[in-house]
């Protein structure tokens, strides 16, 4: 059974982080969504709550196909979350690698890179897992959120801030970072992808942390192509990596400006408790225009069918009935019957539903009854009984045609 979070249907788990759970979701106009649930240790850390909402509104900022755009955010409620663009896909960790097609893999990652450089933002922690591969094209997830979230509090309550092989020198060591550690990540994962292995081997995290910090990277298999690039962005300097702007330079990737101009409204700011003198802020865009429920976009979408049903099978009785009228005027009559009959019990239905289209619906319901009457007498005025079967037969073709491709 479905869960309901906010405005939003939870429909199914998709996985699970460091910070929290992600799942399938549908948005109030019945579109798939990507919901982060924030775990209730990280929930229960008002200054990294308080970080993160500050950092929302950049988040959104960052936008492009490479990248899952952050779309709305509730981070004072018992359970908070944030609301990303769903990628259907798998991620970079479980896809079959070296990656056949690495150049167009390498500029999605790069164009990526860029965007999220462009807006301000730095994702901290960038890696396969956080890459999903969708038809041959990369889209970073998770971006910012990281970086949001460091917090002594969080890091001790065990969640994890990073993946060692994939984490830059300077944060191992506890240095200032920036977005130079994002171009080391970079570098990492497409090392990754173009080898098949991690480049700073597997084992314990703290062997791995020190062969990043003291030991060069195993590139071994990469292309020539590539190799270079790679070894540059995985320098222990951060001043000696390149931009994201030369390394789209160096692919060849044409760096184009993908920062949404968003107006986020005013933020409603309440505090957490009235011992916490921290406050977040619970932001929604476009909250200032109404915005259906799951429950009424499915009720409208069922209206609709059902009106469409409505018109195509009087239109179908009509001809029938029409075809009929001079030769077997007892068929006819019964067939205007029996649609009747079929529409007034639905209608008997819609008097005693609480829908929102209860009244709309009885009103069509005896206005279709109306116009298949009139319409029949109408058509057999106008037609020959061949020509009227001729429409009906062609009809009902047409209607079989539409059942089967639907």
């Amino acid at each position: 059974m479905s869960d309901h979070l906010g405005p939003y249907e939870l429909l199914s788990r998709l996985g699970a982080g460091g910070f929290g759970e992600v799942h399938l979701a549908l948005d109030p106009e019945g579109r798939t969504v990507a919901v982060k649930v924030l775990h209730p240790h990280v929930a229960a850390d008002g200054v990294a709550l308080a970080r993160l909402a500050r950092e929302v509104e950049t988040m959104r900022r960052v936008g492009g196909a490479h990248i899952a755009e952050v779309l709305d955010a509730s981070l004072d409620s018992e359970r908070p979350y944030l609301v990303t663009r769903y990628v259907q896909g798998r991620p970079l960790s479980a896809v079959p690698v070296p990656v056949a097609d690495l150049r167009r893999l390498a500029a999605g990652l790069a164009d990526a890179l860029h965007a999220m450089h462009e807006a301000g933002v730095v994702h901290r922690d960038l890696k396969p897992a956080n890459v999903i591969v969708t038809e041959g094209e990369p889209v970073v997830i998770d971006f910012g959120i990281a970086s949001a979230l460091d917090s002594l509090s969080v890091t001790a309550s065990g969640a994890v801030v990073g993946t060692p092989g994939y984490l830059a020198p300077e944060i191992l060591e506890g240095r200032e970072t920036g977005m130079e550690a994002d171009v080391f990540s970079f570098g990492a994962t497409l090392a990754y992808a173009a080898t098949g292995r991690q480049p700073y081997g597997q084992g314990p995290a703290s062997a791995v942390a020190y062969r990043v910090v003291h030991h060069p990277p195993d590139l071994e298999g990469a292309p020539e192509w590539l190799e270079p690039l790679l070894r540059a962005c995985l320098s222990t300097d951060p001043a000696a990596r390149p931009t994201a702007a030369q390394i789209c330079a160096r692919l060849g990737v044409a760096p184009v400006s993908h920062v949404r101009h968003v107006v986020p409204p005013a933020p409603v700011v309440r505090p957490r408790s009235a011992g916490d003198a921290l406050e977040t802020r619970e932001w929604r865009p476009g909250q200032e225009r109404h915005r259906r429920s799951v429950e009424e976009s499915r009720a409208r979408h069922r209206e609709k069918v059902r009106r469409r049903w409505l018109i195509g099978s009087g239109l179908f009785v009509s001809l029938l009935a029409a075809a009929a009228r001079e030769p077997w005027p007892e068929v006819a009559l019964f067939l205007l019957a029996a649609y009747a009959l079929g529409v007034v019990c639905d209608a008997g239905v819609a008097l005693f539903s609480r829908g929102p289209y209860r009244r709309s619906r009885m009103i069509v319901d005896f206005v279709s009854v109306a116009g298949v009457v009139g319409l029949c007498f109408g058509l057999a005025a106008m037609f020959s009984t061949p020509v009227l079967a001729l429409f009906a037969g062609t009809a009902l073709v047409v209607g079989i045609v539409f059942l089967l491709s639907a």
